[in-house]
Formats: structure tokens, C-alpha cells, sequence
């Protein structure tokens, strides 16, 4: 693992190799679909701009035909069916999601991004990476001045959405519906939206829509 010598910013660049694993799988997948986007996906933004957002999800990776492939978080594979209905439903998204990056969904006062830009092979990002990535995380986070609200999907995501709010794991433990704040920002924790997930019967939509129900109404309560 290569540390960085130099200030990052919000979003890796196209080739970046801070993670040679994930460089190489990123590469190998350049060569087998080279129409794929195939390079670490960036934050979705609102469309009102970084200002606006209140909200922040942060996934675990892209998957290798979902994001990796479309170049758009969570587009492309189930776990985005469930989620941008989930936030259509609740106003945080407009439009029609058709599973392409050019379908006009538009997000409203949230964001969308993953602890680890990079798509991992078998959907297993081992912990120098998530480590790595953090030094995207964080300055993604700090970009939304106005954020008061991250949903963190899944346990990894949680852990390192606590850490790079400069908090400590164990005291801010992940539990699906849990809810935990860290200065001004209050984390909503759900079991990640994957097909497994919901196959199993380990997350279901009424589970997953009452985390955005309170964070609806976190929120709105903040208006008041």
C-alpha cells in the first residue's frame, strides 16, 4: 500500500493507484469490457450543489457491473432499485431511476458515495484499503457544509464513517436502525441494501424504509 506524499481531495483520480490490488483489478476489467466505466466512481451529488446536502449514504464499493460499470453509485445492480425508490419515496431523489448514469434521476439534499471508490474483487475490500480510502471519505464529508445526516450501509461503512468523523468504533457500534451522533452530524446505521441481504430475509424493505423515515424526520425537525 502506497501512502500518500500529497493533500487529496474529495475524489481519487481516474488511475489512481493508492491501492495496487484494486488498480489491478480495475485494469484487468479495462481490458475485458473497456466500454464499462471502470475507474473509481465518484460522489453522486444534489443537483442544487454541495450546499445543499443535508444528507450523505455512504455504501461499501461499487460492484463490478453496478457502479463499476456505469460509473454511478448503486446503478446499476439491485441494491439500487431498493434504495433510489427508498429515496424517491422520501424526497431525497427526483425522477425516474432506470438503472443508467443518463436516466435524469436527480438527488435532493443528499449525496451519494462509498467507503471505498474502487470496486474490490468479490466484493471484499481488505482493511489497508478501507484505510486508504478514508483519506477520500473524509474530505467528502467535510465538502457538504450543511450536512446533518449520514446513513451508513453496512458495518464497514459505519466503522469508517465514525472514524473519519474522528470518533471511536466502540463507542458508536453498528446496529441496523441504530442511531448516534458525532458533533453536529447523527449517523443512521442500516444493513446494507444488497440483494443477499434482502434475499435472506436479513433486511427487508419495511426494515430499510424506516431508517429513511427517521432520518425524514431528523430533519425536518431541524427545520422547525
Amino acid at each position: 500500500m502506497r501512502a500518500s506524499t500529497f493533500p487529496l481531495g474529495p475524489e481519487p483520480d481516474r488511475d489512481c493507484a493508492l491501492c495496487p490490488r484494486l488498480h489491478d483489478f480495475i485494469q484487468e476489467w479495462r481490458t475485458r469490457e473497456p466500454s464499462w466505466f471502470n475507474a473509481p466512481v465518484p460522489t453522486f451529488l444534489p443537483a442544487a450543489g454541495d450546499a445543499s446536502a443535508k444528507l450523505l449514504i455512504v455504501g461499501l464499493a461499487p460492484g463490478v457491473r453496478g457502479a463499476n460499470r456505469t460509473g454511478r453509485p448503486f446503478t446499476g445492480d439491485y441494491a439500487g432499485d431498493l434504495l433510489y425508490s427508498t429515496l424517491i419515496e422520501f424526497g431525497f431523489a427526483k425522477g425516474v431511476f432506470k438503472a443508467r448514469p443518463d436516466d435524469g434521476l436527480t438527488l435532493v439534499d443528499a449525496a451519494l458515495t462509498n467507503a471505498v471508490r474502487c470496486v474490490p474483487p468479490e466484493n471484499k475490500p481488505v482493511g489497508a484499503e478501507i484505510n486508504q480510502c478514508r483519506t477520500f471519505l473524509k474530505p467528502t464529508i467535510a465538502r457538504f457544509e450543511n450536512l446533518r445526516a449520514i446513513v451508513t450501509l453496512g458495518t464497514i461503512s459505519h466503522q469508517s464513517v465514525v472514524r473519519a468523523l474522528e470518533g471511536k468504533v466502540a463507542a458508536h457500534p453498528f446496529s441496523h436502525g441504530g442511531q448516534s451522533d458525532i458533533g453536529n452530524i447523527r449517523i443512521f446505521s442500516s444493513y446494507h441494501c444488497s440483494r443477499y441481504n434482502t434475499n435472506t430475509g436479513r433486511l427487508t424493505t419495511e426494515m430499510f424504509v424506516d431508517v429513511f423515515r427517521a432520518v425524514r424526520a431528523y430533519l425536518d425537525a431541524l427545520k422547525d
